[in-house]
C-alpha cells in the first residue's frame, strides 16, 4: 500500500526551526525584524520538510498577491514579445511575477480586450497593464473605474494622464514622410492599421500632414486598411499594385506588416528599394533581420514598457522608482529606403 505524505505546514516549520510561527512567517515573507540566525534555521527546515508557502496565505497577511496583470491583443509578434519581456524583467527585479491575458475566441477584439482585462481584475492582480488600440475612451474609465491601480501603455487616456504612457505617434508619422521625401519619393503609397486604432489614426494624421507641407495632397497617396498582421501586410501590399497606381515609396503603419509587404514586393519582382522604398514602424528588433533590413520609425517601446511598470510596481509596492515621461521619437536608416530614381 502506497504511503500518503503528508504536506507540511507554517507550524511545521516553525516548530522544527524552533521558532515562533509569526517569526517564520516574517522569515519566509521577508516582512518584518528576523535574526539572521533565524531566518538560517527557518530556510533549513522549509529545505527539509520541502515546505510551499500558501499564496493564499500571503496574500491574507500582506493584502497582496505579488502579481501584476498585464493585456496584449496576441501573443505572436516581436513587439508584443518585447512588452512582455521588459514587464516580466522589472518585476521579477522586486520579486513579483506576471500574468497574461491575450484576447480570443468568435467576440470582436474590443469585445475580447474587455474580457481580458476583467479577467485579470476578478483575479485580484495588484496591478494591471493594458495595452489595446482597441478599446475606446469610455472603454478605459470603466475599466479603470474597476481597478484604478491601471497603467495604459502606448495610449493616452485623458481621464489618467499619469497613468498613460505613450510616444508621441504624430511625430512618428511625420518622420515617416520626412525620410521618404528626404530621399526624393513623391509616388507614395501607405499600408495602415486598423482604422479603429486611435494610435494608428495618429501617425497616419502625422504622416499626411508631413506630405501636405510639401505639396502632396492626401488623395495624391494610395492608402489599404489592414489589421497589424503579417497576413494583412502581404494583402494589403497586393492590393496596392493591383490599383495599378505606380509608387516608389511605401510606409507601412507597422513593422510586421512591413515585414510581408517586402516580400509581397519581391514575389511581384520589385526590387527593394532600387524600386520601390519601405519605412516600417516600430523599430522592433526583428527589423535588423529581415531582407533588406528594414528602415523603421524607432518608439522606445521597452523604454516606455519599463517606466510604466515600474508606475505600477510604486503604487502597489511602495517602491521609489524615478518615472521617465518622455519617449523621444527617431528613425533607423537601414538598407530598405534608398534616393527615388529620377
Amino acid at each position: 500500500m502506497k504511503e500518503e505524505r503528508t504536506v507540511a505546514t507554517l507550524k511545521d516549520v516553525a516548530a522544527l526551526a524552533g521558532v515562533g510561527l509569526s517569526t517564520a512567517s516574517r522569515a519566509i515573507s521577508g516582512n518584518g525584524p528576523v535574526s539572521a540566525e533565524a531566518a538560517a534555521r527557518v530556510q533549513a527546515a522549509i529545505e527539509q520538510l520541502n515546505f510551499r508557502p500558501s499564496s493564499i496565505g500571503r496574500a491574507m497577511a500582506t493584502q497582496s498577491l505579488g502579481i501584476i496583470g498585464i493585456f496584449v491583443p496576441t501573443f505572436f509578434g516581436s513587439y508584443y514579445g518585447t512588452i512582455l519581456k521588459e514587464t516580466d524583467t522589472q518585476l521579477r527585479a522586486v520579486r513579483r511575477h506576471v500574468v497574461v491575458a491575450t484576447g480570443c475566441g468568435e467576440a470582436s477584439p474590443r469585445e475580447q480586450a474587455i474580457e481580458a482585462v476583467r479577467f485579470l481584475i476578478g483575479r485580484d492582480c495588484d496591478g494591471v497593464a493594458v495595452i489595446s488600440h482597441d478599446l475606446h475612451d469610455d472603454d478605459l474609465h470603466m475599466l479603470y473605474g474597476m481597478h484604478p491601480r491601471m497603467a495604459f501603455l502606448n495610449r493616452l487616456y485623458e481621464g489618467a494622464p499619469d497613468a498613460s504612457f505613450c510616444a508621441d505617434h504624430f511625430h512618428g508619422g511625420e518622420l515617416a514622410a520626412r525620410t521618404l521625401i528626404d530621399h526624393g519619393h513623391r509616388a507614395i503609397a501607405v499600408i495602415g492599421g486598423p482604422e479603429t486604432s486611435s494610435d494608428n489614426a495618429t501617425r497616419l494624421a502625422g504622416f499626411f500632414a508631413e506630405l501636405a507641407r510639401h505639396g502632396i495632397p492626401r488623395d495624391a497617396v494610395a492608402l489599404v486598411a489592414s489589421d497589424f498582421s503579417p497576413e494583412g501586410g502581404y494583402a494589403a501590399a497586393r492590393a496596392l499594385l493591383a490599383m495599378k497606381r505606380p509608387f516608389t515609396g511605401l510606409f507601412c503603419a507597422n513593422d510586421t506588416m512591413a515585414m510581408s509587404a517586402l516580400a509581397c514586393l519581391q514575389h511581384a519582382g520589385l526590387r527593394v528599394p532600387d524600386d520601390v522604398s519601405v519605412i516600417g514602424y516600430d523599430d522592433d528588433y526583428s527589423t535588423a533581420y529581415m531582407a533588406p533590413a528594414l528602415t523603421s520609425v524607432h518608439i522606445p517601446t521597452a523604454e516606455l514598457t519599463r517606466n510604466a511598470v515600474r508606475w505600477l510596481i510604486n503604487r502597489c509596492y511602495g517602491t521609489q522608482w524615478d518615472i521617465e515621461r518622455t519617449f523621444p521619437v527617431s528613425v533607423t536608416m537601414r538598407a530598405s529606403v534608398a534616393r527615388a530614381k529620377v
